[in-house]
Parts: C-alpha cells; sequence; structure tokens
C-alpha cells in the first residue's frame, strides 16, 4: 500500500492507493488545513494498521516548516519507514520535462502535468490547478512539458483588493454571480477575478491550441463555468500524478 500526500500552500491531501490500481481510485484519502495537521497523525496511524504502508511519496511546496511537520506525524504512525520527496526530473511517467532548469519546476506543477498526460493521452492539453496560486501549463501530445503560467488563487486576489484598496470589502469568492455587469462593488470583484482567471485559461488553451483543458484545485468549481472553451474538473490531480509516477515505475 502507497501513501500519496500533496502538502500544498493551505491543505494537505493525501490517498491510499496501490500501484495498479485505476487512477484517482482511492482505499481511503483525506484532506485538512495546515492547522489541523493533528488530525493526520489518526488518520494515518489508522490507514497503518488497517491496510499496511509500505511506501510514502510526498509532494510539498509548503517550505521547510511543513515537512519537519509532516515527518514528525510520519515518524509516529511509521516508524520504519523512508520518506520519499517527489521532485521534478527531466523526464519520468512518459512526460518529458522541457523547463530551461528542470529541477526548478515546482513538484506539484510536474505531478499535475503527469496526471494530465495520463488523463489526456495522445491529445494536446492544459493543466489548471486552482489553489493559493493558479498555475495553468501546457503538455503537448505526444508528452512535452512546454513550461506555463503562475498567478494569485482566486482568494488572493479577493484578499489582495481588500487589503490594499480603499473601502473595498473582503468578499466570498463562491458567491453567485449576477447576468450582465455587475451593479455593486462585491459583485463587481467577483466579476473582475474570476473573468481573469477565465481570460488566463481561455488564452493558455487557444496559445496551445489545446483540445483538452483539465481543471482542478479547491477554486476550480468557482473557476471553470466562467470558462468559454470544453473543460473537465478532476479532483487532486496532484495525487493522481502521484499515483501515476509510482504506477509507471513499477
Amino acid at each position: 500500500m502507497i501513501l500519496l500526500i500533496d502538502a500544498g500552500n493551505t491543505r494537505v491531501k493525501w490517498a491510499l492507493a496501490t500501484a495498479d490500481m485505476p487512477l484517482g481510485a482511492w482505499i481511503d484519502s483525506g484532506a485538512v488545513t495546515h492547522a489541523d495537521m493533528p488530525q493526520l497523525e489518526l488518520a494515518w496511524c489508522e490507514a497503518a494498521a488497517t491496510h499496511g504502508v509500505e511506501r510514502v511519496l510526498i509532494a510539498n511546496v509548503a517550505g521547510n516548516a511543513l515537512r519537519v511537520q509532516l515527518e514528525y506525524v510520519l515518524q509516529r504512525c511509521l516508524p520504519d519507514l523512508p520518506l520519499e520527496w517527489f521532485a521534478s526530473l527531466p523526464a519520468l511517467a512518459g512526460l518529458t520535462n522541457g523547463y530551461r532548469n528542470p529541477g526548478q519546476l515546482g513538484c506539484d506543477r510536474f505531478a499535475a502535468a503527469i496526471a494530465g498526460h495520463m488523463l489526456a493521452p495522445d491529445l494536446p492539453v492544459i493543466v489548471v490547478n486552482c489553489g493559493t496560486a493558479t498555475t495553468i501549463d501546457a503538455v503537448t501530445a505526444d508528452g512535452v512539458f512546454l513550461g506555463g503560467m503562475i498567478l494569485p488563487g482566486l482568494g488572493l486576489m479577493a484578499s489582495s483588493l481588500a487589503r490594499n484598496t480603499a473601502q473595498l470589502p473582503q468578499i466570498a469568492q463562491d458567491g453567485k454571480l449576477p447576468d450582465g455587469f455587475a451593479d455593486n462593488t462585491d459583485d463587481a470583484i467577483l466579476s473582475g477575478i474570476l473573468a481573469a482567471q477565465g481570460g488566463a485559461i481561455e488564452h493558455a488553451c487557444a496559445r496551445h491550441h489545446a483540445t483538452e483543458c483539465i481543471i482542478s484545485g479547491g477554486a476550480a468549481p468557482y473557476i471553470a463555468p466562467m470558462l468559454k472553451v470544453p473543460y473537465r474538473i478532476v479532483e487532486n490531480i496532484v495525487l493522481i500524478g502521484l499515483h501515476a509516477a509510482v504506477s509507471s515505475a513499477e
């Protein structure tokens, strides 16, 4: 049994799978915010006792402090198991990393790109992950990661306006938009940041001549309906990429 962990800037997501299971099919899974990290010890110790864990693969983009926390929790649950820290490589699982310096590509983006290529084989694909930041990446039909764009996520855009612009309120990113142009400030902010996110994704799809747009992340359900290009929402795309990386090595 493999414990897959996606340690992002806001939440830690995890899943249990075997290498031969279909991608995205988990035996168990969960997610917690950084503030709720103590809950992971109970969940992972239970998983280890119930299913047995023989391998741990972690993609961490949230820095060393979170890495230390993860090591502490995993040491208590799986004291004899070495931890594997996922990193971007020049090539893995059928994907060639076209970044100028392959090791500088965020490991979450690399994992998401692997998943995108696996989920849309032989197609030019745009892979979008809508988290704390929104990442928009292009993968060719023959599995070359070309690069992409990074912009502030939906929540960061809203918070930045609320914090740095006089008299503008903090708005909920899951509000319902009116038809047409907004006639109040809250809706105008929400309309603007959703249009910015959607426009960037549509621009990437047009430039790449993408026939597939895969969108994931916590803000995906709010951003995706704005798109004027075909898309599909895929949950936990980084975990799927980790799973694909493990499966390809077996």
